[in-house]
């Protein structure tokens, strides 16, 4: 079976996030001055051949501990999209 995953990477909590400081320091600039606080990641989708729902999951979470996410600045979460 062939599933669509999805992979968010985000940078952890309590490091600082200098690409979403400058971005909400433009927001600010257009007086969009509501927005508290602005956190950049990225988002990326793999198609995986897959037995099983479960199986696809381990094989996204083995590519993302092994290539595409640094575990000592950010953090992951996988969902399947279909």
């Amino acid at each position: 079976m062939n599933y669509t995953v999805a992979i968010n990477v985000m940078p952890l909590k309590d490091l600082l996030d200098p690409q979403g400081k400058a971005v909400l320091g433009g927001l600010h600039n257009l007086g969009l001055k509501s927005v508290d606080d602005v956190r950049i990641g990225k988002r990326i989708t793999l198609q995986i051949d897959a037995p099983s729902e479960q199986d696809a999951k381990k094989i996204a979470e083995e590519a993302a501990i092994k290539l595409l996410a640094n575990q000592v600045m950010e953090h992951f979460e996988i969902s399947i999209i279909s």
